[in-house]
């Protein structure tokens, strides 16, 4: 799979979700037809220092990768949603059949908790490599929005917030209720 790394190319992408959402990715474009999809994590988008990084150990190798945004992160399209999951898997869905349209053939899918969900619902992708599944969920969401967080959820059912850092989401009890393990072994077992 070795490329003319001078004819490596990177390119600003976007194409529809199922919602109509626009989603947008960076195609790190080695002339390979074999691609890697590549997913943030939570509070981040495809401009993350370390998916730059990977994309571009990629492009020595001659691989092709997509930096992708989710909805509502980055430069996509649609609504912040923290702890959307199953919206995060079909973002990626949506990425593997727009590539596979465009003669493409992703072989590996890589991220965080969102990829582990795609392999299980999907088997489409020879590999899926999982970057960084959070042990903590629930410390980390009171870190971030405040212990209290759970109480307005019981009370209100789902609220706008704004986080220390300036992170503006929508955060719904159904989404912020379980743990990803606890998710990720319901939705994988089925």
């Amino acid at each position: 799979m070795a490329a003319n790394l001078s004819a490596a190319t990177q390119q600003k992408l976007s194409f529809p979700n199922k919602h109509g959402e626009k989603l947008v990715g960076i195609l790190h474009d080695t002339g390979s037809p074999h691609l890697v999809i590549l997913c943030h994590g939570c509070r981040s988008s495809k401009n993350d220092k370390i998916l730059a990084s990977i994309a571009a150990a990629l492009e020595k190798e001659g691989i092709s990768a997509f930096r992708l945004d989710f909805s509502g992160n980055g430069e996509s399209e649609g609504d912040l949603q923290l702890g959307s999951y199953s919206k995060e898997v079909e973002d990626i869905r949506s990425a593997v059949e727009y590539f596979v349209g465009s003669k493409r053939s992703p072989i590996a899918v890589l991220g965080g908790d969102a990829v582990i969900l795609y392999a299980c619902k999907y088997h489409d992708l020879p590999a899926m490599v999982n970057l960084s599944s959070p042990c903590f969920l629930k410390s980390g969401m009171e870190e971030v929005f405040g212990k209290d967080m759970w109480d307005k959820l019981k009370k209100d059912g789902s609220e706008d917030v704004k986080s220390k850092t300036g992170l503006t989401a929508r955060r719904d009890g159904r989404s912020c209720s379980a743990a990803p393990p606890i998710r990720l072994r319901v939705e994988c077992s089925g």
